[in-house]
């Protein structure tokens, strides 16, 4: 999937984006927040690319939520730059828990703008309760 050879880890999942000029904020660079929605946008795609969508969560009554984030903005991006962001999933405890690395590269040099991990946490979706990753999240996820 990943043929840049500046990626903090191996094999990542990769979003192409650019950034449009809504995305542009008064600094004339991409607005930290749209880094954030690229990332979700990572997630989902990534999830979906492993056999788990949305439908599936509420089927299962179970959703990996964000217990935590954290974002280090390197380098600014810039309207009409192509970029790729990376995505891992990381340190599962293979019950209830893992993380969701990215790493945001400029696609002309392999520079890297921003790096950023959530920590995860599996959830009763009916109730917001903590709860044991099911099979289907475990078979799917486990081989990312």
């Amino acid at each position: 999937m990943g043929e840049a050879v500046n990626w903090d880890l191996p094999e990542p999942f990769i979003l192409n984006v650019s950034p449009q000029a809504q995305d542009i904020d008064g600094l004339d660079h991409t607005n930290n927040a749209v880094y954030v929605q690229w990332c979700e946008r990572a997630g989902w795609a990534h999830s979906e690319a492993l056999g788990l969508t949305l439908a599936d969560y509420h089927r299962l009554d179970r959703a990996m939520a964000i217990r935590r984030g954290e974002y280090e903005y390197v380098l600014p991006s810039f309207l009409g730059e192509a970029l790729q962001l990376g995505t891992w999933l990381t340190d599962g405890d293979g019950r209830l828990s893992m993380r969701r690395r990215f790493q945001l590269l400029r696609a002309c040099d392999g520079v890297t703008l921003m790096r950023g991990a959530w920590d995860l946490v599996c959830i009763e979706i009916s109730s917001g309760r903590p709860r044991r990753m099911p099979p289907e999240f475990l078979q799917a996820y486990q081989t990312a």
